[in-house]
């Protein structure tokens, strides 16, 4: 199959017929033909999750706010002689979560929702495929939680049609979450009419290991992240022949180097998702670290505490892209707007540069901009 061309006929016969379409694909890949729109009667289902549950869900949900909330940046001003300049930040005034639904991850809700709205965004859509005509009960209870009201049941490729062009919701400005291969598909094509926040590929983890590391932490920290998915990557960096020796596994690919600064080099160069750095001195390998969406220091900051408890955000860059990608965080529900009034004065003294400036790049229409005002 071609992906490209299939994916891209699915989006084109969306985009023209719309909710007819929507029908059609839902019956097709989410063996569902009711309303997409989640009713106040089908909330109930939350009804049947345990105290205990909810009350772990609540205490993590407050964890990853309080991380979060240190995100928050203020707008930056400054004068320059009567002259103000600086950069004012806003909210994306609409955006879309996609939260899979073939293994359900509430914990995806939590770490996308929550940014956003210490971002300050109004409007948050949350799409996930139905399960027997129903959203999962802990994603229910999650997006109540944090207050999200629309909740559509719409699945994979449709689910990102739905959230660009607008079938059966107002669309979004920019969509976030996780899919599977034609879910990404589908956003690396919709990229233009809506924003997207990444291109996940499969789950990746690096570990840096001294022979000071324990071989059970490492190699069940490395297998961990294989239930992902059967192509997802691991690999072990170390200096310690003991160590290499002592992990087993055909998931994990190794390598032994001569030193720590080599093992960090190394890392650098797989640019992983995940990356554990269990050495005597972690901290002193993360001052060598350029490369990797998150790093946790030490025997225990396992990647799975990441994933679901620490506070820190498992949204993350993947197959090579931390070489220039970042870790999902308030920053990415807000855009950034320069600001800038001019002194009359101070105007006057300077236009001179953009005059000249708009001769060489020949721009008349520039230049008797600037000249105009007297």
């Amino acid at each position: 199959m071609n992906l490209q061309k299939y994916v891209s006929e699915i989006l084109d016969d969306l985009k023209e017929n719309k909710m007819e379409a929507l029908k059609k694909y839902s019956k097709e890949f989410d063996d569902y033909e009711g309303d997409i729109l989640v009713s106040e009667d089908e909330y109930e289902t939350i009804n049947s999750i345990p105290d205990e549950d909810k009350k772990i869900i609540d205490e993590t949900i407050e964890r990853i706010k309080r991380y979060h909330e240190k995100e928050v940046l203020k707008d930056m001003m400054y004068k320059d002689n009567n002259s103000l300049f600086g950069l004012v930040k806003r909210p994306i005034r609409r955006v879309g979560l996609y939260i899979p639904g073939g293994k359900p991850l509430p914990s995806t809700v939590m770490m996308t929702a929550i940014p956003a709205i210490i971002a300050g965004v109004k409007e948050i859509v949350l799409v996930s495929p139905p399960k027997d005509g129903k959203i999962n009960e802990y994603i229910l209870y999650i997006a109540k939680k944090l207050g999200i009201k629309e909740i559509y049941k719409v699945g994979g490729i449709q689910a990102i049609a739905t959230m660009t062009y607008g079938i059966g919701m107002e669309k979004v400005d920019k969509i976030f979450g996780p899919g599977n291969k034609f879910v990404n598909e589908a956003k690396r094509q919709v990229f233009g009419d809506v924003g997207i926040d990444s291109l996940a590929g499969p789950s990746e983890i690096c570990v840096i290991a001294d022979e000071n590391a324990n071989p059970e932490y490492i190699l069940n920290d490395l297998l961990s992240q294989k239930e992902h998915g059967e192509d997802s990557k691991a690999w072990l960096v170390t200096n310690s022949k003991k160590i290499y020796d002592s992990i087993e596994s055909d998931d994990v690919v190794k390598y032994l180097e001569d030193d720590l600064e080599k093992c960090a080099d190394r890392a650098n160069e797989i640019a992983p998702e995940h990356l554990e750095i269990m050495t005597e001195d972690p901290e002193y390998l993360l001052s060598l670290v350029y490369n990797a969406g998150a790093v946790y220091l030490g025997d225990y900051t396992p990647v799975p505490s990441a994933d679901y408890f620490i506070g820190t955000n498992h949204v993350l860059p993947t197959g090579n892209s931390a070489r220039f990608g970042s870790v999902l965080s308030v920053f990415d529900f807000m855009r950034v707007m320069s600001v800038a009034k001019m002194d009359k004065e101070d105007y006057m003294n300077n236009r001179k540069l953009g005059i000249r400036l708009a001769e060489i790049e020949n721009m008349p229409q520039h230049r008797k901009s600037m000249e105009v005002r007297k």
